[in-house]
């Protein structure tokens, strides 16, 4: 923690003059008392500089190459993910169950996404002092809350009892090495920045990336369906708040489920219709650095040099589809065969189900430089929350057969019709395994329902006893990741997750 505070004010400082005056005259800066906290926050443009700077480590954990990619640690946790990367060992831990506090994976979430924290409270606790335009700042600090949410969301459901802080620290602050707080805490900060952000007169729909009241909405309801389930359990009531935020989103006829899945990689549907909030990638500024990591390995395939192989489907997950689903058909979400880079008429087997609705065609065939952004909440999922939270409280209804059969529609399936409460309870589960694979969202939604799919029977087991099909068994110390080991020699007030 401590080598992260150090760096909060810098981050937004740096970001702001790369953006503002160019990164040589930044270094050449004779007088560096130009740029401190204490005088920065001074102009309008200074407070969009400085949330801009926080939307920035939303990309550090997406990097992929020969050690691995972060991101992937949520995916190789489900037992549904393989990899021929031999060399990215902290793949292997997660994936066999074998993990330790050592793992660069979770290191990676934990100080990017506290160096985001730390910067939205910078923000929060400058902009207000800024003479600016009233309504302006008003939608400033809402993305801020919605950014710190969404870093503090994501570091409860992996970690569990983390340290929450909620001001600007410097290397005097009593708060330096903070203790743990408890989750419900957590959430209830969670909760609160979402509401603020929810009045903060942001626009339904924000074409260039920015959070929108459409992103924000949708958190909510995913922040609530979580809290409806494991750890907090607050049930039905909670269910009820998941079911009625969706339902806003869904009434607000903003959103829309893309006609094709080749649209949900394709860089020129950023930030519209289907993906509702995503992390921004621009070729040849900042281009997506994953994509090496989702092909085969050596196979000559693509334009990037760097052919890795990091991870691709289990072939028991692939199969365990309806044979009917378009989604499980070559070249939609998964693809087995592509063209050899030196001639696009030979074509290749690949060995494996390597992940296609993550795949840059452009990129991979002629640039070597991605243009796609990383989808983090489509309105797919938000279909799927409002199906499930509404089945719990009120059971089957036409409204929830209508949201989870336009998602079946698409896959050219027959919809649900006559299920018990149930009944429709599994089918939208796997509907939610199948839809939102290998996006960072199954391994969440294990820990919250503290279920896994079960590839043969394909009904759910408990998480607790559940054997992957490639043999390692799921047990409780797998419910949370790691705190990881420097952290804890860094700040001696923290305690170790349970088991690790």
């Amino acid at each position: 923690m401590k080598a992260i505070i150090k760096k909060y004010g810098f981050l937004i400082l740096a970001t702001s003059i790369l953006w503002q005056t160019g990164c040589k005259k930044f270094l050449n800066e004779s007088d560096p008392s130009n740029f401190t906290v204490e005088n920065y926050f001074t102009k309008p443009e200074h407070a969009r500089s400085s949330v801009n700077a926080i939307y920035a480590s939303l990309r550090d954990p997406m990097s992929g190459d020969f050690g691995g990619g972060p991101w992937t640690m949520t995916e190789f946790a489900t037992g549904q993910a393989a990899t021929d990367l031999g060399q990215a060992v902290d793949s292997y831990f997660v994936k066999d169950l074998q993990n330790t506090a050592d793992n660069s994976y979770g290191l990676n979430y934990w100080q990017n996404y506290y160096k985001g924290i730390g910067n939205a409270n910078l923000s929060i606790a400058k902009i207000p002092g800024i003479a600016m335009d009233a309504s302006e700042a008003k939608r400033l600090l809402g993305e801020a809350h919605f950014l710190r949410a969404w870093y503090y969301f994501t570091l409860v459901q992996q970690f569990g009892n983390i340290p929450l802080v909620t001001e600007p620290v410097d290397l005097t602050s009593g708060q330096l090495r903070p203790k743990q707080a408890a989750p419900e805490d957590v959430y209830k900060l969670i909760v609160e920045d979402l509401k603020t952000a929810e009045v903060a007169g942001l626009p339904w729909v924000d074409i260039t990336g920015k959070v929108s009241l459409g992103a924000v909405k949708s958190l909510l309801a995913k922040v609530y369906l979580t809290m409806a389930g494991y750890p907090l359990q607050k049930g039905t009531e909670y269910f009820d708040l998941a079911a009625k935020k969706a339902e806003e989103v869904v009434d607000s006829k903003q959103f829309r489920l893309f006609d094709n899945y080749s649209d949900l990689h394709n860089p020129a549907k950023k930030n519209v219709d289907e993906n509702i909030f995503m992390i921004q990638y621009k070729t040849q500024i900042i281009p997506g650095t994953w994509q090496s990591l989702i092909i085969p390995y050596n196979k000559n395939i693509s334009a990037y040099s760097a052919e890795t192989g990091g991870i691709y489907a289990t072939a028991d997950f692939v199969k365990s589809y309806d044979p009917a689903d378009l989604r499980a058909k070559e070249g939609q979400f998964f693809f087995t065969k592509f063209t050899n880079q030196d001639n696009r008429n030979l074509e290749v087997d690949l060995g494996g189900n390597f992940i296609y609705k993550l795949f840059d065609v452009v990129a991979q065939t002629s640039t070597a430089n991605s243009d796609l952004n990383w989808s983090l909440i489509r309105y797919a999922d938000v279909l799927l929350i409002y199906a499930e939270a509404a089945n719990e409280v009120n059971g089957p209804g036409p409204k929830i057969y209508d949201a989870v059969n336009l998602i079946r529609k698409r896959a050219q399936l027959a919809g649900l019709t006559g299920l018990s409460k149930d009944q429709l309870r599994e089918a939208i589960w796997r509907e939610r395994w199948y839809e939102l694979c290998f996006e960072n969202v199954t391994w969440y939604d294990m820990a919250r329902l503290r279920k896994a799919f079960n590839l043969k029977t394909k009904g759910f087991d408990n998480y607790v006893g559940h054997q992957f099909s490639y043999g390692p068994v799921l047990t409780q110390r797998e419910l949370l990741f790691p705190i990881p080991s420097r952290e804890l020699r860094n700040n001696t007030n923290l305690i170790p997750t349970p088991g690790y």
